[in-house]
């Protein structure tokens, strides 16, 4: 009998680490090749770990709740070594791939998820996120060492150090997130910093109080954090989309029988903030510090509600770049999967604007929230039948028309009022002008 080293496997370019939230298997259970070991979660997304191999699960090197690098060993199998010679030979030898877009070269990280390093000034291990973060937020060595961490052996986990920077942020004692070590040789420094308690919360006997969710904590902290670095405009814009209902009435059946789904407005959108987009550029942005990152891809990301009440966002890669119906089947794809938390990690990444259908809870309108490192964000709202006043050759006439609010959210930093009230109209001319004998 031989040992397998089960690694934690990359989940995407940019994910550095994982929380393991579950193990499936336990010491001494029997495991198939493609059995779920353990669920792991990401930022945004849970996701199941398999077996390449078969064997017997002899020990866990991680607990629950631990947060652990991409590429670690998590676990231990005992197989045959003939079957682990299989393996190894299957595996593809992935070269690494260098890409290069104009005006993002400060972005590119020196180290990876995969190969982490120490920082040459701290003998305390840093992940490639919580380093990217800390020069983000121009954190130094010296401050992120005396920030304490909840992570295996002490690690500084990057939720410790968003806690951090946000208490900082909101003036806050941060004396309760900094290390206890204190330097014996300073005068006042012998004992070690206790942290502050916060004080309970009292309620009545009627209320109730709810732990958030890893997720719903997520969500918080990336809200708080968005309102905290862009200054938030919004503008709205009525649309007459009654050609692009009707439309959709007229092929809905016949191209579910064809294509075996459902379309919906969601792609109809999408293909609307596409073109904008294209006539728009500068609406697809980003900020670094005074620069400003124009991207060269357009990734839409799609707002999805969960059973559970929590909010993910998957991305459409090159959405621009799809027709009709491979936009729709994108489209019922990620949201089927969202539900029931089968998105790969990727599959929530490097989005470059957002769409949110607050219509499918009846709403008519909203303010959204910037999705960042985002400049902007699309609000649809319920398509509503409404009096309106129509030009025709005979003189005004008052007719029934189905109509919708669009309101756009953006960075003000970057884009002004010029820029934001001009794509978010061109969205609408787009689903006003839609043909009502276009061809899908």
């Amino acid at each position: 009998m031989a040992q397998y080293e089960l690694l934690l496997p990359k989940m995407g370019e940019s994910v550095a680490e994982a929380t393991i939230i579950k193990w499936v298997k336990q010491p001494g259970d029997m495991i198939e090749m493609d059995d779920t070991v353990l669920e792991i979660a990401t930022d945004k997304v849970d996701s199941e770990v398999p077996s390449p191999i078969s064997g017997k699960l002899i020990k866990q090197l991680f607990k629950e709740d631990e947060v652990v690098q991409i590429g670690t060993v998590i676990a231990i199998i005992e197989t045959d070594s003939d079957a682990i010679e299989e393996v190894v030979a299957a595996m593809p030898v992935a070269e690494p791939i260098v890409e290069s877009i104009p005006g993002t070269e400060q972005l590119v990280f020196e180290e990876t998820a995969k190969n982490p390093v120490r920082d040459n000034s701290s003998d305390r291990f840093y992940s490639p996120l919580v380093k990217n973060i800390a020069a983000q937020e121009n954190i130094t060595v010296s401050e992120l060492d005396a920030i304490s961490g909840t992570g295996a052996e002490g690690r500084l986990t990057k939720d410790d150090l968003l806690n951090y920077i946000q208490s900082k942020k909101g003036g806050a004692p941060i004396v309760a997130q900094v290390s206890e070590v204190a330097k014996a040789d300073e005068p006042g420094k012998g004992e070690p910093v206790k942290p502050v308690s916060q004080p309970l919360t009292s309620v009545s006997g009627g209320d109730e109080i709810i732990e958030m969710d890893r997720m719903r904590k997520l969500i918080a902290e990336h809200m708080v954090m968005s309102k905290q670095t862009s200054p938030h405009v919004t503008s709205f814009v009525e649309a007459d989309v009654t050609n692009l209902v009707l439309w959709r009435d007229k092929v809905k059946g016949s191209f579910e029988k064809r294509e075996n789904e459902k379309i919906t407005f969601t792609p109809l959108f999408i293909e609307a903030v596409t073109k904008a987009i294209k006539d728009y550029p500068m609406i697809n942005v980003s900020v670094n510090g005074t620069q400003i990152i124009k991207k060269r891809d357009i990734n839409i990301g799609m707002a999805a509600a969960l059973p559970s009440g929590n909010l993910i966002v998957p991305v459409i890669k090159n959405a621009d770049q799809f027709n009709l119906v491979g936009l729709t089947k994108s489209v019922n794809d990620l949201a089927k999967r969202a539900r029931i938390s089968k998105l790969k990690p990727d599959e929530t990444q490097n989005g470059t604007f957002t769409l949110t259908n607050v219509g499918s809870f009846g709403n008519v309108m909203g303010t959204p929230i910037i999705n960042q490192p985002q400049a902007a964000i699309l609000a649809v709202g319920a398509i509503k039948k409404k009096p309106a006043v129509l030009e025709t050759e005979f003189g005004d006439v008052i007719a029934i028309r189905h109509m919708m609010f669009l309101s756009l959210s953006y960075d003000h930093r970057v884009v002004d009022g010029a820029l934001g009230g001009s794509f978010v109209r061109r969205v609408a001319d787009y689903l006003e002008n839609w043909d009502i004998n276009r061809e899908i």
